[in-house]
């Protein structure tokens, strides 16, 4: 070829054939050749024809077979210079198509031998056939050997074949490996390519000192045994053959070999190394780097898109550098690869710069075509890339675990203001330091509200997308180590079923992925419950809890028929709310000073060991400046119990959780280290902090020995229970690790300390004084105390008649046997002449197709075991008939239940009802998560309260006047004046407007509070527990249960405490029995059983009257306080006040409002009501048995439900007018239908 080029030179004139030299330089030049002189150019040109000598001595010209390929004494090349690309390029094409031909040729005579032989197959199966079955077994022997010698060679072949279709198809860890390496060893040879792309097209090089050439060379090498076993494994060797790959192989491996032979190096079509990017995606998936679908198909469009652009630039660096073959290749153009990369990329953008282009024929021939597909590809591709990285999620990390520092994990409904309302209560200034850091988890990113709340709390929440039903989410935000996951719920669902379920399904996805963790999930609905005790991994021992919206609401409003603003003071205990500080003499003022009060636990000291529970109790509030409602019992079996208020039989024992409700976490520890040697004369409880004096403590021995004679029965010296070995290993023990004040539960047997002197004589009735969610049935008799007062009277004898169902199987609630709806349904007139007073009016919306709200939660409190049945409220309930049939299923084992059909807007329906006569008016709707205006939600509770608020009643009760106001102490009956000290209470006059009528009023949306007093002066955006109804009692929104979240997470004996207040002592056992019938089951009263009914309850005590009065002239809360404990074991928690009885003018509002653990100094009025802890009074019953049928049958309603008020017996009554004895007989009458 480059003798072709010297010819054209010589036949040319002068200055063409200067124009030839011309040419010739330029290539030398392109091939970096400059450094060969022209004279040697022309000394090599002696040998031209003597014509074109005399032309040529004006022009200093070099022939065109002038060498063109770099030479060196080292390099033995070519002498005459020629290119031998044709040469490398041969060498691929007959591979490629030598190979193709051997393959179609072997299928042409694989086909044609099939045929043949099929047709011979069927000749000699007919001759099997005509020559007979004793010629055919002759005939067949020789061909079954034959087949046997094929099948073995077919078996061995195929496991060839399998062998290397395992080695190539990553299913081992060889064939990963191998996999892995071949991608890699390709990505080496482009990278050679790359540094190769500076030097000249063709070269020559020596191999044996060329680094680069013996690396590409080993390189191949590995690709062609690679390719061999790619060959081998293939199915179909044709489109083998034809497969990219192939073709890469076939255009790169062969040019190598040919390069060492040649001593002479050609790019050529290296660059088909990029082609291998394809496979990039294949490999991350191999190493398990790729796992979803968004990120495989990012790769792989990058992955195309960059293998492409990178080739095409390849064939450009080839043409242009080395020009067309039919030019001889003199248009060439020096171009470098990267170059030509920039040139592919602003042609396939469409740009064009025009600073860089093709000159070459097949230069621009290419990017004829190539800017058809490339644009294509441009215009497709890069969209769907930026897209899928647009789209990558945000906040789609893991989380990384501080040393030191704990997290918990939220999920669930997570929102602007739930997330707002969980981080407010859970980060409050007056918790201790908390250093745990919050860790939300969502599969939708947060909002741009959401996200700002994020950044402010940035120190102590992070946020990831992704859901807890994915394990893979679960380990990016290392919930194995998590120290708890919370589940928050969707308390405005129109579905709270559907929520639920949701839900539980996350419980069961974290459970299943770790189950070990501590779960505290919210749950709408009461018998969703059940679903997971279900879960095998669920204890709700090891700290698991499910704080049910719906059980709380109800329970809260229905101990506001006992003692109405109870619903507002227990939230506001468990919600953490900063001081606010009044200066002005408002009752604003008290009632924040109450609010800055929260709930609290700590460990009691060891100088409280051995006293009493109220002397306890009263030594805190006056000397420590706290309130103990509260203590953590542990029982013999280890089995924890909260105990609230248990009187003072109970002794303290070492190591005592105490509840505790102070305004800060740091006033509470002066319990943990109150020391009477260093304290007792301290006045100011600021003062006291942890001293440094060593007290007095029992030896371990001392403590097991007491413990232990406790058990055995003997004297401390009669007793054998304890070796001398023990006895060794414990003065050992003892002298290595003093004791300290806690160790001592870790023995069993010293849970007998706070038993009296005479634990033999222990009486059988008392279990557990508070009902609490852990009393368990089969307790053990000797922590019962021995008590006058619980010996059974005569009504309890008659109670443990084996005949007769009067409580439910645990003893916790009143229990009467199933009855028929019909039974209980009154007509407006029938409701009329019940003449109902003291009763509870429950006003519900609802219809056939509204959630269900679960009434049996409002009942349960209102028919716990620890009121005698005579005081049992009577309960109403006003709405839809089919709405209630509904609800009927969960509540037809409850007494004194009655239902009037109708609607709560229909004046007719309340008055018949004697609304103006019923100790609480409760507004429930079923409809409210139905509408989507959040301001209409609570429309119809709202509407119902106005409406009664506005009705105008007769005073014309006479005798049925309500009182509703207050209970009395044990004792203190007004109906056996000669058995009690105190001689009558104030009644309330009779209620003649309904704004005196006590309401509660169950609102969803917070902001709708202001629609409930018209009188008051509340801010619409004032916080719910700021406005007056919900200070006064009146409104109660679901909204205040979101504190129970954080609240749980600090302490799980909180929700404990609160459950056993509010839920009138539900049990885990009677939630197993729930969840399998549905129902309450009847059990015989056993001793056992009535022993639950011994806990407290809260009332309310009036001072108008009674064995208090003297204190409420004026008289200090912290005197009541002490009097109350002492003497009727009674605590007080908190005062229930006229809203204006801070005036000094009188006033005729009868609002009220809630003061929370007012101080000791604290002046008192006599219109206050007191929020106290009663004990169970097992005589006040006595006076009423001849009330109460043996079989639990229906009395008078019109009995006022505590014992304040209460219509004597006829026997005692013998002068009472005809009239009065006939309306009371017409009236029991209609009671027995109820």
């Amino acid at each position: 070829m480059a003798n072709g080029g010297g010819g054209g030179g010589g036949s040319s004139s002068g200055g063409d054939g200067g124009g030839g030299g011309g040419s010739s330089l330029r290539m030398s030049s392109n091939i970096h050749a400059n450094h060969l002189s022209l004279d040697a150019s022309s000394s090599s040109s002696s040998s031209s024809s003597s014509s074109s000598s005399s032309s040529s001595s004006s022009v200093h010209e070099p022939k065109m077979d002038a060498l063109i390929i770099p030479v060196t004494m080292e390099v033995p090349c070519d002498s005459r210079g020629q290119r031998m690309w044709w040469a490398f390029l041969a060498s691929s094409m007959v591979t490629f198509f030598g190979g193709l031909f051997i393959i179609l040729l072997w299928r042409t005579l694989k086909y044609l031998w099939t045929v043949c032989c099929h047709c011979g197959g069927k000749t000699k199966e007919a001759q099997k056939i005509n020559n007979g079955s004793s010629q055919a077994d002759g005939t067949l022997k020789p061909v079954d050997e034959k087949e046997e010698v094929v099948a073995a060679e077919v078996g061995w072949m195929t496991s060839v074949k399998d062998w290397a279709g395992v080695m190539i198809s990553a299913q081992t860890l060889t064939g990963r490996v191998l996999v892995v390496l071949v991608f890699a060893l390709s990505i080496g040879a482009l990278v050679i390519y790359f540094i190769d792309s500076s030097n000249p097209i063709e070269s020559c090089q020596n191999f044996y000192k060329d680094f680069t050439l013996q690396i590409d060379m080993a390189f191949n090498v590995f690709f062609l045994l690679y390719f061999g076993l790619r060959f081998i494994a293939a199915n179909d060797k044709l489109w083998f053959w034809l497969e990219v790959n192939s073709v890469v192989d076939f255009f790169t491996v062969p040019p190598v070999f040919v390069s060492v032979y040649l001593n002479r190096s050609w790019l050529g079509l290296r660059f088909l190394r990029a082609l291998r990017l394809i496979q990039f995606s294949e490999i991350l998936q191999f190493l398990n780097i790729l796992k979803t679908s968004n990120s495989i198909k990012l790769v792989n469009l990058l992955s195309i898109f960059i293998s492409t652009w990178l080739t095409a630039a390849g064939f450009i660096h080839l043409v242009e550098n080395s020009g067309d073959p039919w030019e001889n290749f003199q248009n060439n153009q020096a171009l470098t690869y990267w170059e030509c990369v920039y040139l592919l990329m602003v042609t396939m953008s469409t740009v064009g710069y025009g600073d860089v282009y093709a000159k070459t024929t097949l230069g621009r021939l290419f990017m004829v075509f190539f800017i058809l597909g490339g644009l294509a590809m441009f215009a497709s591709y890069v969209p769907e890339i930026i897209e899928l990285i647009g789209n990558r999620k945000k906040y789609g990390g893991s989380y990384s675990a501080v040393s030191g520092r704990k997290h918990i994990v939220v999920c669930g409904h997570i929102t602007l203001e739930s997330v707002s309302n969980f981080l407010k209560d859970f980060l409050h200034k007056d918790r201790d330091d908390v250093n745990v850091e919050i860790v939300f988890l969502h599969n939708i990113s947060p909002n741009l509200e959401l996200e700002a709340l994020f950044k402010r709390h940035f120190t102590q929440v992070e946020f990831y997308q992704g859901s807890v039903l994915n394990p893979h989410d679960l380990a990016r935000v290392k919930i194995e180590s998590a120290d708890a996951c919370l589940i928050l719920a969707n308390k405005y669902c129109a579905d709270p079923d559907a929520e639920d379920a949701s839900n539980i399904m996350r419980v069961i996805s974290i459970k299943n992925y770790h189950p070990k963790i501590r779960i505290i999930t919210q749950m709408l609905q009461y018998h969703n419950k059940a679903h997971l005790l279900n879960i095998p991994s669920w204890n709700w021992k090891e700290g698991d809890d499910a704080i049910c919206l719906a059980e709380l609401k109800l329970g809260f409003i229905a101990q506001s028929c006992l003692a109405q603003g109870l619903s507002t003071m227990l939230a506001n205990l468990f919600s953490m709310r900063s001081f606010i500080k009044i200066e002005e003499d408002t009752w604003q003022k008290y009632y924040l000073e109450g609010v800055s009060n929260e709930m609290y636990t700590e460990y009691l000291s060891s100088a409280f060991v051995g006293l009493s529970f109220p002397t306890v109790c009263e030594l805190c509030f006056v000397k420590l400046k706290l309130l103990m409602i509260a203590i953590e019992y542990k029982s013999a079996n280890r089995e924890s119990r909260i105990l609230i208020n248990p009187g003072n039989h109970l002794k303290i024992q070492e190591g005592t959780l105490g509840f505790f409700i102070a305004s800060d976490a740091k006033e509470v520890k002066r319990a943990f280290f109150y020391c009477k040697a260093c304290h007792d004369d301290i006045t100011d409880p600021k003062r006291i902090k942890k001293c440094g004096c060593k007290r007095p403590k029992m030896s371990i021995y001392k403590r097991m020995r007491r413990a232990c004679c406790f058990d055995c029965g003997r004297s401390e010296r009669d007793c054998s229970c304890m070796s001398g070995r023990v006895r060794g290993n414990v003065d050992t023990l003892e002298r290595a690790f003093p004791l300290s004040s806690v160790s001592v539960n870790d023995c069993p047997t010293s849970i007998r300390a706070f038993e009296d002197e005479q634990p033999s004589t222990l009486s059988p009735k008392k279990k557990q004084r508070n009902g609490g969610m852990r009393n368990s049935p089969g307790s053990s008799p000797k922590l019962m105390r021995h008590d006058p007062l619980l010996i059974p009277g005569n009504d309890q004898i008659d109670n443990m008649d084996s005949n007769v169902k009067k409580y439910d199987s645990t003893g916790m609630f009143h229990w009467c046997a199933p009855k028929e709806i019909e039974k209980v349904i009154l007509t407006r007139s029938e409701a009329a002449m019940t003449v109902l007073s003291g009763h509870v009016v429950v006003c519900i919306f609802g219809d056939v197709s509204s959630a269900l709200i679960g009434l049996r939660n409002l009942v349960m409190p209102l028919r716990a075991s620890n009121f005698h049945y005579h005081e049992l409220k009577h309960i109403v309930f006003v709405g839809s008939i089919e709405y209630l049939k509904r609800e009927w299923e969960t509540l037809h084992n409850f007494p004194k239940v009655s239902i009037l059909p109708g609607t709560p807007l229909s004046r007719a329906d309340l008055r018949a009802v004697n609304i103006n006569l019923c100790d609480m008016c409760v507004i429930l709707s079923a409809n409210q998560n139905n509408i989507d205006d959040t301001s209409l939600q609570d429309k119809e509770c709202i509407l119902a309260s106005l409406n009664i608020k506005s009705m105008q009643f007769d005073d014309s009760i006479g005798v049925l006047q309500a009182n509703s106001q207050g209970f009395t102490p044990p004792g203190m009956d007004r109906t056996s004046p000669d058995n009690s000290p105190v001689h009558g209470m104030l009644r309330q006059p009779s209620i003649t407007t309904g704004v005196n009528i006590p309401i509660i009023t169950e609102l969803v949306n917070d902001t709708n509070v202001q629609f409930l007093d018209q009188d008051d002066d509340d801010d619409p955006d004032t916080e719910l527990y700021l406005t007056q109804p919900f200070a006064c009692g009146t409104a109660f929104a679901v909204s205040v249960l979101d504190s129970l979240m954080s609240a749980t997470y600090f302490n799980d004996n909180i929700l404990t405490l609160i459950r056993t207040l509010v839920t009138g002592g539900a049990t885990p056992e009677l939630e197993a029995l729930i969840a399998e019938e549905n129902a309450l089951r009847g059990g015989y009263s056993t001793p056992q059983t009535l022993a639950n009914r011994d806990r407290c309850r809260v009332a309310q005590l009036a001072l108008l009257d009674g064995p208090f009065a003297d204190l409420g002239d004026g008289g200090c809360y912290g005197d009541l306080f002490c009097k109350a404990l002492k003497t009727y074991n009674m605590l007080c928690f908190g005062i229930y006040r006229l809203r204006d009885a801070h005036l000094s003018t009188p006033s005729q509002c009868t609002k009220r409002y809630v003061i929370t653990n007012p101080p000791y100094e604290f002046e008192l009025v006599p219109t206050d009501l007191i929020f106290c802890l009663m004990q169970f009074d097992h005589n006040a019953g006595q006076s009423r048995a001849s009330l109460s049928h043996s079989s639990h049958s229906s009395q008078s309603s019109s009995k006022k439900s505590s014992s304040v008020h209460s219509i004597p017996s006829t026997a005692n009554r013998p002068n009472r007018p005809k009239s009065r004895e006939s309306r009371d007989k017409q009236k029991y009458v209609q009671e027995e239908r109820l």
